[in-house]
């Protein structure tokens, strides 16, 4: 006879749907099916002469396989054939299973009146323990590897809680430091709380999934297990200094509740209330969670008072299960952490809400390329200019790193600056171009930069590299504007080039970054087509008098996005034109004389009367008044004065000088100084603009 080697293939017999490890159960036996005798050491003798566990080993298969004839002959001798049908033949245990000790021995007679040697009878549903030490070895290999499959905090509780119950325990509590700590850092309390993270216990029904099966248990009684653990224990415990629990989580090792240690810490662990919970012997073990610098929490290990009580083995397997479990714990802390900072960095990187400036609406989207990237290069932004203008900027840095956000916001914050310089778009983008080289040699990035006059009704467009901009007029029809490619921002001594366009009243712009039309099924030029058509369908359901929402536009752009479309991050800007109509703009120039200020009063005054506003004439006419005459008293070259109509009264006042006024308290013997006070007072909004050829200084007034 030969000792059969431990092995983790399948034993013949053995049902391939059979879940391996995942539930100590042992099914009845059916009615005249062959059983194998214990002998001394646990194993089984088998029908072929080898020796096995009644965990599922092969030569026990193999026995099971037989059928009943098997049990006619001698141990030694080969099985025969049976043509009789197979209904009695009992179902080979799980691998790792083992027999029951202490369970009563039943002897079955055979078809030939022999007695064969029966099995041990064991309560159907009854969980059985781990008794070898192949068994624990399997089980914590198969439960480290459940644990390990978890990335965040709470994947990785609910594995250790899944994977010990019913298997190890009958039920589970896990306590975590609140808050836990991250790496390094230091508490910044000295005191340690702790939280009841996770119960759980034997359901009354397994999951199907990982191959549980309906328990046949008693009623419980009270105080059993299977009362709500979570309203028998406290929610949140302090870790007193020196206490009985700080002993215990400071020692690391697993420790049995009747031990003297364990005795004290449980009621300041669980509450007053824990006898009700923890049953007596050795059926809890109290395993402290250790990270990689610290303690950060507990783990409770609960089996039920008619299951048999742990053993000193077990320790070891509570020891493995919160090791594995508090280092996973530490690297979901710390993963979480870098998701956070990669979120808030993206986050700063993008606008958090959008202007409302005068004449356009505007909306935006942005898309990572994947949960697991959470940063790009993708950004948008929208900067108000002077004269009720607004740029519209889209770009899209090369990866998806934190190096690609970093260059990004480089290259927006740029952006941003020349915008309130007032430059030209194709200045612009070479002012980027410059800047792209200075970060490095492979910074490349593409950028589409375009200025929208309200007032004018155009739209100016400069390209470094994008995919083209789409235009959506009113009536339904979508057309991708011709715009210069240009070359990418970074290349380097390379022009770039800018068209001016017409912007009609009611047309939607929209501005997006490849990942929107490229990806490993299409190429760009068959992405933009299908987004021009996805547009034009939209614009249909809406009618020709009457342009779609543009944030349900924005959505139904992104639904054209397929499951494998999503290659990259995507960044979209949708701007609705509505324009200023030319009856709400009143411009004048002035020239710079004394006469000036009483001149641009009398223009406002008119104004305001054709507009219906002569209710706002006196406080319109004061502060027009000491502006201009701000503007003429330094100015070489006519001022420019120009009102607007729109929700507000907008009034702007260009001089040739490039100092920017200041806003300062006069004292009492100045005879000036006092101009911009009276405005920032009086009005709601005001503000001055550097522009290349002077300044523009304006102010805003809510119309009543």
């Amino acid at each position: 006879m030969t000792e059969q080697p431990i092995s983790y293939e399948r034993p013949q017999g053995v049902d391939p749907t059979d879940p391996r490890g995942a539930l100590l159960h042992t099914p009845a036996a059916a009615p005249g099916a062959a059983a194998l005798p214990p002998d001394g050491s646990g194993t089984t003798t088998c029908g072929k002469g080898g020796k096995g566990t009644m965990g599922g080993q092969g030569a026990a298969g193999k026995d099971a396989a037989a059928g009943p004839e098997a049990g006619s002959g001698t141990e030694h001798s080969q099985p025969s054939a049976s043509t009789e049908p197979d209904t009695h033949r009992p179902r080979p245990a799980p691998e790792a299973i083992p027999a029951q000790p202490g369970a009563e021995v039943r002897p079955e007679r055979g078809p030939g009146g022999q007695e064969r040697r029966g099995g041990m009878a064991v309560t159907p549903g009854r969980p059985t323990p781990m008794r070898r030490d192949g068994d624990r070895l399997r089980f914590v290999g198969a439960a480290t590897r459940r644990i390990a499959r978890g990335l965040d905090l709470d994947e990785i509780v609910m594995g250790l809680c899944r994977a010990t119950v019913p298997t190890f325990s009958d039920a589970i509590l896990v306590y975590l430091r609140d808050p836990l700590p991250v790496g390094d850092e230091r508490p910044a309390a000295d005191r340690i709380m702790l939280r009841l993270r996770r119960t759980d216990r034997i359901p009354e029904e397994r999951d199907t999934e990982t191959g549980f099966a309906a328990l046949a248990l008693p009623p419980p009684e009270p105080g059993e297990l299977t009362a709500e653990l979570s309203a028998s224990v406290g929610d949140m415990c302090e870790v007193r200094p020196g206490g009985a629990l700080a002993e215990v989580l400071r020692g690391v090792r697993p420790v049995f509740a009747d031990n003297p240690a364990a005795r004290a810490a449980l009621p300041e662990l669980l509450g007053e209330e824990s006898t009700l919970v923890v049953p007596g012997g050795q059926r809890a073990v109290l395993a402290p969670l250790r990270g990689r610098r610290r303690v950060i929490g507990a783990a409770v290990f609960l089996r039920r008072p008619e299951r048999l009580p742990f053993e000193n083995d077990d320790l070891l397997v509570a020891a493995q299960l919160a090791t594995h479990s508090a280092l996973g714990i530490d690297k979901a802390v710390l993963y979480d952490r870098e998701a956070y900072i990669a979120d808030e960095l993206q986050r700063t990187m993008l606008p958090e809400t959008l202007p409302r400036p005068t004449g356009v609406r505007l909306a935006s989207r942005y898309l990572p390329a994947a949960e697991t990237a959470r940063v790009g290069g993708d950004w948008y932004d929208a900067i108000p200019l002077p004269g009720s203008r607004v740029a519209l900027v889209v770009g899209d840095v090369m990866g998806h790193s934190m190096t690609s956000a970093a260059i990004m916001g480089q290259l927006r914050t740029t952006a941003q600056t020349l915008a309130g310089l007032d430059l030209p778009p194709q200045e612009v983008l070479h002012h980027l171009d410059e800047q792209a080289q200075r970060l490095g040699t492979d910074r490349m990035a593409t950028c589409l930069y375009a200025v929208y006059d309200p007032v004018a009704h155009r739209i100016t467009i400069a390209n470094a590299g994008h995919p083209p901009p789409v235009l959506l007029h009113l009536g339904g029809r979508a057309e991708v504007l011709r715009v210069p490619p240009g070359a990418p921002i970074g290349v380097g001594g390379v022009d770039f080039e800018a068209v001016e366009l017409d912007a009609p009243a009611g047309a939607t712009l929209l501005l997006y970054t490849d990942g929107l039309v490229e990806s490993r099924l299409r190429d760009v030029a068959t992405g933009i087509e299908q987004l021009r058509e996805k547009l034009a369908a939209t614009a249909q359901l809406t009618g020709p008098d009457h342009p779609p929402p543009l944030e349900a536009l924005c959505d139904e752009v992104l639904d054209m996005l397929g499951p494998g479309d999503r290659d990259d991050d995507i960044a979209l800007l949708a701007a609705r034109f509505d324009g200023i109509a030319p009856s709400d703009v009143g411009y004048w120039i002035l020239e710079p004389e004394d006469a000036a200020p009483g001149r641009a009063r009398r223009l406002a005054r008119r104004a305001l009367s054709r507009w219906g506003m002569e209710d706002m004439s006196d406080s319109v006419e004061l502060l027009v008044s000491e502006v201009v005459t701000n503007a003429v008293r330094y100015a070489t070259r006519p001022v420019t004065l120009r009102l607007l109509r729109t929700d507000v009264l907008r009034c702007e006042v260009g001089d040739d000088v490039p100092q920017l006024p200041r806003l300062r308290q006069a004292r009492a013997t100045d005879e000036g100084g006092r101009g911009l006070y009276l405005v920032n007072r009086l009005a709601r909004r005001w503000g001055a603009t550097r522009l290349s050829t002077g300044k523009v200084v304006w102010f805003e007034l809510n119309r009543t």
